[in-house]
């Protein structure tokens, strides 16, 4: 088959891309396959970048990708020039353009209605003709011919057009040219699936080597993530039952099982923001877990203990040898990237777990007879926190990761009982979470300490590289800092505010937010 001709799947793909699958599969295997889309744009709305389509366009491929901004999901590929889309749907060419076509373009170029109707698709339903909006004698409108998960717009001239008149006679008259675009998604026709094209649960799942192949493609992917607070994450899964995560008692070998092989191990060695230790001290009350950041946040060298003159020397050999011990550990933390599956998950000794929600309602059976989460001993690594990605246009690390939807269901209040999500401004999500939480501080003074912005700019060498976690900033394929784009090749629309956020504590979570108000990550500890 001739490099760069890409077969046709009505209702499903156009070569790779798969209808349902996630915006982070599609971009990081175009930016694999230089040669063949050597080009890519991408455009969302800077203002509502996750309720808004993002449009992908391949200009030297002639295709345009519309991707749902929630979930980050193809829903819809379009061909808007068809001598640049080599498409084969079961070895018949879609269009195959002549000589005359390539030297000398007299205008859009694409197949014959008597080329879909007899050698392509067959026969059809009659479909929607959209008048034009001028009055001219020899203006065109379009008609719409659809066939379940395919849909073409042929031009047809006004004056030619009666309602009457046989819709085979009308398109393949001399009134009507050449197909200007094609349509592929999920649906009997295009009429009945336009209308909830953005919003209809996918057929497909989100990673292509899941299609098809069941548990066989590897572990599920993860729907939704529930927070249920207290150390308690609940990770739904597409067609497995839900897997949860309890922090300081799941271990990596849980995580293995469940969620397969890390995409990468990152060792946690960044200890720039370790001066704000001490600033959280002092600004603090003694509730560990209200400050803007978790002290193994700060600092992850939790072997580093620094003594004074009033304490007694090593007592014994017993506690330099637990000393050594805990240096070992710490040591040892790491974090599980999978990228996958949008987030990645500290591995370490087990930690606090932080305080319960006052409006949550505490499960007995969970708790031992102290009242905390039980946790394994301190040389046994666990899952102790997890950075959720939102994989926003804009934000520093775009495309790292794909996009993790998540819920908080341990925060209630008595106006709004429906749970907080990914999906919403931070404004909102800040407003009840004050009002849930404020009987946690003593003052106003030490409320406002503690729920004050963090700014952050990943973009400059000297700031934290990632989140509250510092992991690093990353690198393409060709060794140079970037968010997008194989070569630099690539453009996105709107995106003034990359680098740029803070970050925002309440008990147990932390939160990254844009300069749109957006929440491009939250940590979970």
């Amino acid at each position: 088959m001739e490099y760069g001709t890409m077969q046709l799947v009505p209702g499903r793909s156009v070569g790779f891309m798969m209808l349902g699958c996630s915006l982070h599969e599609v971009l990081t295997t175009i930016k694999a396959e230089i040669k063949a889309f050597p080009r890519f744009q991408l455009y969302h709305d800077e203002s509502r970048p996750i309720t808004s389509p993002i449009h992908l366009v391949l200009p030297d491929n002639g295709l345009r990708l519309q991707f749902d901004g929630p979930d980050q999901r193809l829903r819809l590929i379009e061909v808007l020039d068809f001598s640049k889309a080599r498409l084969v749907y079961k070895d018949v060419e879609v269009f195959k353009a002549t000589e005359t076509q390539t030297s000398i373009p007299l205008g859009p170029v694409g197949p014959r209605f008597r080329h879909i109707y007899d050698k392509l698709l067959g026969p059809t339903y009659g479909g929607e003709y959209i008048p034009p909006n001028s009055d001219d004698l020899n203006a065109r409108g379009t008609y719409n011919l659809s066939y379940p998960g395919i849909a073409f717009n042929f031009p047809v001239q006004h004056s030619a057009y009666s309602p009457k008149k046989d819709f085979i006679s009308l398109l393949s008259s001399s009134a009507t040219g050449p197909a200007t675009s094609m349509a592929v998604f999920s649906g009997e026709s295009w009429q009945k699936a336009r209308g909830t094209l953005f919003t209809a649960t996918p057929p497909n799942p989100r990673a292509i080597a899941l299609a098809g192949k069941g548990k066989e493609g590897g572990p599920d992917e993860i729907d939704l993530v529930r927070i249920h607070g207290e150390g308690r994450i609940e990770l739904v899964r597409r067609s497995s039952p839900p897997f949860w995560i309890i922090l300081s008692e799941t271990t990596p070998q849980d995580l293995i099982m469940e969620l397969g092989a890390p995409d990468s191990i990152y060792r946690k060695n960044d200890h720039r923001l370790s001066i704000h230790k001490d600033r959280r001290a002092s600004d603090a009350s003694d509730n560990s877990g209200v400050g803007i950041m978790p002290d193994d946040q700060l600092d992850s060298d939790h072997g580093s203990v620094v003594g004074t003159d009033d304490e007694d020397d090593w007592e014994d050999d017993d506690e330099v040898a637990t000393e050594a011990q805990e240096r070992e550990v710490a040591a040892a933390e790491h974090f599980y990237n999978y990228y996958h599956h949008g987030f990645d998950i500290l591995i370490s000794q087990p930690t606090q777990i932080s305080p319960a929600s006052p409006t949550s309602e505490r499960r007995e059976s969970d708790f031992n007879d102290d009242g905390e989460l039980s946790a394994q001993p301190l040389n046994h690594l666990t899952v102790t926190k997890i950075i959720f990605h939102g994989n926003l246009p804009g934000s520093y690390q775009f495309n790292r990761h794909r996009r993790s939807r998540w819920t908080l269901e341990h925060v209630p209040s008595n106006m709004y009982k429906d749970a907080l999500n990914s999906e919403m401004r931070f404004g909102d999500i800040s407003g009840r979470l004050k009002e849930v939480f404020q009987s946690y501080y003593e003052s106003e003074e030490e409320e406002r300490l503690q729920q004050r912005g963090m700014a952050l700019n990943r973009g400059w060498g000297d700031s934290p590289g990632s989140s509250c976690e510092l992991l690093g900033g990353w690198e393409d394929s060709s060794g140079r800092k970037s968010k997008f784009a194989n070569t630099g090749s690539g453009i996105i629309e709107g995106d003034e505010n990359v680098g740029n956020v803070e970050l925002f504590g309440f008990p147990g979570m932390i939160f990254e937010v844009l300069k749109n108000g957006a929440v491009s990550a939250l940590t979970v500890y």
